[in-house]
């Protein structure tokens, strides 16, 4: 018994100095962006529902953005008419707390059962080490959507449905109506063979976006025939922050950025997910599915801001749990732990933005898509993991609580 409190002490003791390193990390790091993103979602719903304009005419002062998604997310935000500043402010902020926390205790507790870790300890660990990642600090400082959507989608990429279950793929559908791009979830159902989880998942964006397209008929008018082709409302493609395979494009030659060469490279890493993906289906394993759409989402976006890379996350904690599953002291264990840590110490570390007005040269190709490498470098060495009674990516169920379950990979 004084074992067992001696090594809680401890545990409590690490993480609390833990939080206070990140919190220190962040006090120097974070940039402070004023929910910039919130503000215009803000904006927006206020100056359709208060204003009587149409959603998409909206632009945050002095600025070229509006509001950039389809109807049905100015559905799910329309809420925010109703409350102040600050309780929208409290509710994006408290919904990222929240579902990080899940999506990182249906991921590290796995691990933390396989090789004996105290679950509190390893969640805490991990929230601590989240809240230092950029990308993560920066869709809380914009007001972002991002971990809202990663979490919709793995509720269906992990199958924490019953086995069967007539609603595989709503969660996807959902979070495709509220943004276009984790559509690409559904492209993962249909390559490995989900079929009904795929037709589910289109059902439910078309019903999503028929819904909207019912109330909002202008709003939805204007967003699929004016909004969704203006890319002026999103931003320069050059931007440092665009850690897409279009923004390494775009860097080489801003003025005039080549659509065949970014057209070659979507082509180029599409075959080599698609036989990753593949791969870990025949495995069964669908947490690495999720890592590697996650990162393939990123790559071939035309537009994959900073904030979005929290679509990597799934990526850096497989790497985590390769590693753990490997024999202690081998150096495959050594070389996974050396692999994540480099990857997220450059996740931290804002590098990208050293060559934010200067990306010219080997050196600001090299530097200025630092997280495009990390992205491909995941997407193509992210181990798949073959499965003898592996604990599944989720909540424990009371028969797998006990005890540690082995692994194998490949």
């Amino acid at each position: 018994m004084a074992q067992g409190a001696g090594r809680t002490i401890r545990q409590a003791v690490g993480v609390a100095g833990l939080a206070v390193g990140v919190a220190l990390f962040l006090s120097v790091a974070a940039m402070r962006h004023g929910f910039f993103d919130l503000q215009v979602y803000y904006g927006a719903i206020h100056h359709w529902v208060h204003d009587g304009g149409e959603v998409y005419d909206y632009l945050r002062p002095f600025t070229q953005y509006g509001f950039t998604y389809p109807p049905f997310a100015a559905l799910v935000m329309l809420p925010m008419a109703y409350v102040s500043w600050t309780v929208a402010i409290v509710l994006s902020v408290s919904a990222s707390v929240v579902v990080t926390l899940v999506l990182l205790w249906w991921l590290v507790d796995p691990i933390s059962r396989r090789v004996g870790w105290t679950r509190w300890f390893a969640l805490a660990v991990a929230f601590c080490l989240a809240a230092a990642y950029e990308p993560m600090r920066e869709t809380v400082n914009f007001g972002q959507v991002n971990m809202l959507l990663l979490f919709l989608v793995a509720v269906d990429m992990l199958r924490l449905l019953p086995k069967g279950s007539r609603w595989a793929g709503t969660a996807i559908g959902l979070a495709t109506a509220i943004k276009l791009t984790p559509g690409i979830f559904i492209v993962y159902l249909l390559v490995t063979g989900r079929w009904r989880a795929a037709v589910t998942a289109m059902g439910a964006a078309a019903g999503a976006t028929l819904l909207a397209a019912a109330l909002f008929p202008d709003a939805s008018r204007e967003f699929w025939t004016e909004a969704l082709w203006n890319t002026n409302r999103v931003g320069e493609l050059s931007f440092v922050s665009n850690q897409s395979l279009r923004g390494v494009v775009a860097r080489l030659n801003p003025e005039q950025p080549s659509t065949v060469a970014w057209l070659v490279l979507v082509v180029a890493v599409l075959v080599l997910w698609a036989w990753r993906a593949r791969s870990a289906a025949a495995a069964g394993d669908e947490a690495t599915g999720l890592a590697l759409t996650g990162v393939l989402m990123c790559l071939v976006s035309p537009v994959t801001w900073v904030h979005h890379l929290v679509w990597l996350l799934p990526a850096l904690i497989l790497l985590v749990d390769n590693a753990m599953a490997a024999p202690a002291g081998s150096r495959r264990r050594r070389r996974l732990l050396v692999a994540a840590g480099v990857a997220y110490a450059f996740l931290i570390s804002r590098i990208v933005w050293a060559w934010e007005r200067d990306f010219t040269g080997v050196d600001g190709f090299l530097g200025s898509n630092t997280y495009v490498w990390i992205s491909l470098a995941l997407l193509a060495f992210l181990p798949v993991r073959s499965a003898v009674g592996r604990a599944p990516a989720g909540a424990a169920r009371p028969e797998q609580a006990a005890d540690p379950v082995p692994v194998s990979y490949r």
